[in-house]
């Protein structure tokens, strides 16, 4: 993956024709692993760095405090460090400008393409339980089955709660654990109660099985949908 630095617009050469150039290649790779229907990390990692234009656009604070800085004098007496930003000149905070605001129309057009990539995949991907479901279903196994494939991916999953400035947000944590080929005199229900076999601590896991009818990725896509909507899933039964 091509990264884009989360300073890029103030960090090495501040031209706005190169700036425009790195924009515009680290684009080509994200829209071309969006080609291949890899959203992850790319749609994450676009939406970070489209959140960060629009707050510098609307606060030009933020611009200013993410220019390099230089040691102007130094207050060995109090331990403190002065600092005096480099940039002064008019003219290249117009250049800067020009390029935030190219870059916000750029990932706002990418953006827009991989939310649409999402949102048909997320749509053929269907979750349903399998077996009897216990009350507490936070903790339990995820099974995975990809199009035009005889071959599921088991995980463990758990789904934590966090509080963050009086807000409660909930994260999922999935771990792989084997292949399994499902077919005839072997099902899903087979695959579940030998999990319990295995784990006698877990004695009736909450189990749930994703398929999808769309072929994508497993690691860059299937996946962290999957782990969305499974949460959106448990999020409505809780």
């Amino acid at each position: 993956m091509t990264y884009l630095h989360q300073d890029w617009i103030t960090e090495g050469l501040l031209d706005p024709e190169y700036k425009k150039y790195v924009l515009l290649a680290y684009m080509q790779n994200v829209k071309a692993n969006f080609d291949e229907k890899r959203l992850y990390p790319f749609l994450s990692d676009l939406v970070l760095h489209y959140n960060n234009l629009l707050a510098i656009k609307d606060n030009k604070k933020l611009l200013y405090e993410n220019f390099p800085k230089r040691i102007s004098k130094a207050d060995f007496e109090k331990l403190k460090i002065k600092y005096r930003t480099i940039v002064e000149d008019d003219r290249l905070m117009e250049g800067i400008s020009e390029v935030i605001n190219f870059a916000i129309e750029e990932f706002k057009d990418t953006l827009e393409m991989g939310r649409g990539i999402f949102d048909h995949i997320a749509k053929s991907v269907a979750i349903e339980p399998i077996g009897i479901m216990p009350l507490y279903t936070y903790e339990g196994y995820l099974f995975i089955k990809e199009y035009n494939s005889n071959e599921t991916q088991v995980y463990q999953y758990q789904i934590t709660v966090f509080e963050k400035a009086n807000e409660k947000y909930k994260a999922i944590k999935t771990e792989f654990l084997e292949n399994k080929k499902i077919g005839i005199g072997y099902s899903f229900e087979k695959l579940k109660a030998d999990l319990i076999s295995q784990n006698k601590s877990f004695p009736n896991p909450a189990t749930y099985l994703a398929r999808a009818e769309v072929k994508c990725p497993v690691k860059e896509t299937l996946l962290p949908i999957t782990k969305r909507l499974l949460m959106r899933q448990i999020g409505k039964a809780a």
